[in-house]
């Protein structure tokens, strides 16, 4: 009997439950779509962010101490301290390596190089020593994915330091001063070891624009920069872009202050300052550091637009209550006299409010089901559109976690919004409701 009162309420009153149904389906939908949206924001805006550099900047920790006779500072202008290139392989060792999404060394050498043109003329240049577009492990990485504003006309170098020739990229600035282009040919002499050979002849493949500090420096393949320093395996900076955490106070504690089982918990979140700590742990004599400009940018994105998706679903829950009670004030008002008749029959209070909670329970669950299909296609659409430097195209963004999730809140949207309609007719007496309808 009790299923067949449920049904026939379905099957009467098809407006009424209509309009409740499609008040929770648009909440839930709404809910679903930030959500989703959510749980990829963060790789998203770090894509997104990826044009103002690395998060995390590793150099050799000797590069910090003053090497002073007689208060003269007597520490090379290099530093004369190197990471090694071998150590890299490290970052794939550390708790959060999943998160390393670019890796990008750098050897530089200032004025560790002469430029000799075809004139004879001699030029002493800076060069830097990078990865191009290096295989990292399953990571296709380098200075192209660090840097994803630089400009290239023409192509990439080769790393050949073997070669009698080699192939060298400058700024578009040095190539301004010095009249190069694509094609050209000059010789560089090596000043920091003259006795692996005078001069190499270089030929430029790309010139690079890119809008910072090294617009006058000779881009190279990091194995030539080693070879021009006679360093073999030689790295004088790392930078690392990481999928990181926002920063909180948690965040900036010393570690080592920390009892056992805090720091355990501040080690295994992604923060900047835990990859960096890791990074410290992984490679011996090596500093690393986040780059905060970069990190509070991301923090603060992040921060804002998660507060801006709270509020929209807690609007979009609010509003789906008040339609549900509203919908469901009107469904008891006009079923009073049934309500007066199951009374007067002896039915419970219980069992009439199981009645109305039932039916209310089953539409959430279909609402609310069908809201998180809806919702998932929504923030693939929103996705798509918000973040249209990802590609453009609408990806599946079904998460099966969000679907219990989805439904509990419809079910509790549905409950709070009928409590008081259904509390309010209970109170009814019978007599009354029965002598009203005749």
């Amino acid at each position: 009997m009790f299923f067949r009162l449920l049904m026939e309420s379905f099957r009467r009153q098809r407006r009424r439950k209509m309009l409740a149904g499609v008040a929770i389906l648009l909440g839930t939908t709404a809910v679903t779509a930030m959500l989703a949206l959510a749980t990829t924001i963060g790789d998203r805006i770090h894509k997104e962010l990826a044009v103002y550099g690395a998060n995390i900047v590793v150099y050799p920790k000797a590069d910090l101490l003053d090497v002073k006779v007689g208060g003269v500072d007597v520490k090379p202008a290099s530093g004369g301290v190197y990471l090694k290139e071998s150590d890299l392989e490290k970052l794939k060792t550390i708790f959060w390596a999943n998160n390393i999404t670019g890796v990008s060394p750098e050897l530089r050498l200032n004025d560790q190089a002469r430029l000799i043109d075809s004139n004879e003329a001699s030029f002493p240049v800076s060069v830097i020593g990078m990865w191009f577009d290096h295989a990292f492990g399953t990571l296709k990485t380098g200075t192209l994915q660090l840097h994803p504003w630089w400009r290239l006309e023409g192509r990439w170098p080769l790393a050949e330091p073997d070669s009698d020739h080699w192939e060298v990229a400058v700024n578009s600035a040095l190539a301004k001063k010095l009249n190069l282009q694509i094609g050209s040919k000059f010789l560089m002499r090596r000043l920091a070891s003259l006795e692996g050979g005078g001069y190499t002849a270089a030929y430029v493949t790309g010139i690079v624009s890119t809008g910072d500090q090294t617009e006058m420096d000779v881009l190279v393949p990091l194995p030539i920069a080693q070879a021009i320093a006679g360093k073999n395996g030689a790295v004088s900076r790392v930078e690392i872009s990481a999928r990181t955490k926002p920063e909180d106070a948690f965040a900036r504690v010393d570690p080592d202050s920390l009892p056992p089982k805090q720091r355990e918990i501040w080690y295994c979140r992604p923060y900047a300052n835990s990859i960096a700590y890791q990074i410290r742990e992984a490679i011996p004599g090596a500093q690393a550091e986040q780059v905060r400009r970069v990190e509070q940018s991301e923090g603060n994105v992040l921060k804002r637009i998660s507060g801006l998706m709270w509020l929209i679903s807690a609007a979009a829950l609010l509003a789906a209550g008040f339609a549900v009670s509203a919908a469901m004030a009107t469904a008891i008002l006009e079923r009073r006299g049934e309500i007066g008749l199951m009374r007067s029959l002896g039915a419970s209070k219980g069992s009439i409010a199981l009645l109305f909670y039932a039916e209310t329970g089953l539409l959430a669950v279909l609402a609310g089901t069908m809201g998180y299909l809806l919702g998932s296609a929504l923030a693939a659409w929103l996705g798509a559109k918000i973040f249209a430097g990802d590609g453009g195209a609408a990806e599946a963004v079904l998460i099966p976690v969000l679907l219990p999730v989805v439904v509990a809140l419809a079910l509790v949207v549905a409950i709070a919004g009928s409590t008081p309609s259904i509390r309010t007719a209970l109170r009814m007496e019978p007599s009354a409701i029965l002598r009203a309808d005749a």
